[in-house]
């Protein structure tokens, strides 16, 4: 879709958590600060909006109990190639997938929870300017 003359689109994030509440959160404050957010609960989810939506930026969960967060954001970029990817994780194990993800010629960026929303702001403004 196109943007008219003299207006910015806003962002369109996906967030996904298998916490619910994390992702509903989450969701809430990104749209409060001016982004087009939308939460998703599993990464075969995450896969099935992709197929519907073009999302901006993916911003997921790693360690989810039906697939990873990094499966997931390799077949999101799969459907929706520019599409950014940040990950999130509280989780010891994150190391062991992002090395398996590189080993197969994906780079992601991970921050490590708990993280501030401000953060995330931060981060998804700075990753991904729009025209």
């Amino acid at each position: 879709m196109s943007t008219p003359p003299g207006r910015t689109r806003k962002l369109s994030v996906l967030v996904v958590d298998d916490e619910e509440v994390v992702a509903d959160t989450l969701v809430q404050i990104l749209n409060m600060f001016g982004f087009d957010a939308s939460s998703g609960y599993s990464g075969s989810q995450a896969i099935d909006r992709a197929n519907t939506n073009a999302f901006d930026v993916l911003v997921t969960d790693v360690v989810m109990s039906e697939m990873t967060g990094i499966e997931a954001a390799i077949e999101v970029r799969k459907i929706l190639p520019k599409c950014n990817v940040l990950l999130v994780s509280g989780n010891n194990r994150t190391s062991d997938l992002l090395k398996s993800a590189r080993e197969q010629g994906h780079e992601f960026e991970i921050l490590a929870k708990p993280v501030h929303p401000s953060v995330i702001i931060d981060r998804l403004k700075s990753m991904c300017v729009l025209n």
